[in-house]
């Protein structure tokens, strides 16, 4: 059977799956470092600390308002160490989110960032969604806390994990989709959060659900700047190649 032939197209979608694994560490190391200390903490927390102190670690980087005011920067670093979620329980919704999150939006997205842009830029994106989203959802808590739509407990509810920055990474994407597929995947990225069960506590949803969105919008605002900046190059490129020609 030929392999070009569309009765050939499952195997070569085995062989592009094949390639992409075996050069996944030359191309994204730095994911791919990620992505194991990742691991690694995960299994350092849920199996190896006990009950009291993982809650006490999980306690401790939670980038709500009050780690925000005492500890800031371990807080946001912290929690981008360490993923809410589930690796073996795959008939919960925790799974769900843990492919999501950390198999679409680190192990695949970040990776493209990453061969695409380069390692620093990479880390730009994922950290600037990381932080930016996490410090403006800070910013809507305090003025939902103000007009009494989120109640005072949101000051030390639990939030950490690399949620935030697996959505951005998720929505910079976007420019590795073909024009077609891009609205699809911006609306994906876009409906995911809002799929859950919690309930509003007010006019807005509640705090992560707002987190997730606005880690959205600014994947989508790094997306938009990096097409600009790359279309302008190719503009200063071709005028360039169009004044050699004529010299």
């Amino acid at each position: 059977m030929n392999a070009r032939s569309p009765q050939g197209l499952p195997a070569r979608l085995l062989l592009a799956v094949l390639r992409a694994v075996r050069t996944y560490p030359r191309r994204s190391p730095l994911t791919l470092c990620y992505v194991g200390l990742l691991v690694l903490g995960h299994v350092w927390v849920e199996n190896l600390l006990s009950t009291d102190r993982a809650d006490a670690l999980r306690g401790y980087i939670s980038t709500n308002l009050d780690n925000l005011h005492d500890h800031p920067v371990t807080a946001l670093f912290g929690s981008a160490l360490l993923f809410d979620g589930t690796l073996t329980d795959i008939a919960s919704t925790g799974f769900g989110g843990t492919l999501i999150t950390l198999g679409l939006g680190i192990c695949c997205c970040l990776s493209w960032a990453e061969r695409r842009y380069g390692g620093l830029r990479a880390a730009a994106v994922l950290l600037g969604g990381h932080i930016g989203a996490t410090l403006i959802t800070a910013v809507v808590i305090l003025i939902a806390l103000r007009h009494g739509w989120y109640p005072d407990s949101v000051r030390q509810d639990s939030d950490y994990g690399i949620s935030y920055g697996a959505q951005t990474s998720l929505a910079f994407a976007t420019l590795a989709l073909p024009r077609w597929a891009r609205l699809p995947w911006a609306a994906f990225v876009l409906a995911w959060p809002l799929s859950g069960d919690g309930e509003w506590p007010g006019p807005l949803p509640d705090f992560t659900t707002v987190g997730h969105l606005l880690s959205a919008g600014l994947g989508f605002a790094l997306a938009g700047t990096a097409a600009l900046l790359a279309a302008r190059r190719r503009r200063t490129e071709a005028a360039l190649a169009t004044a050699d020609a004529h010299t």
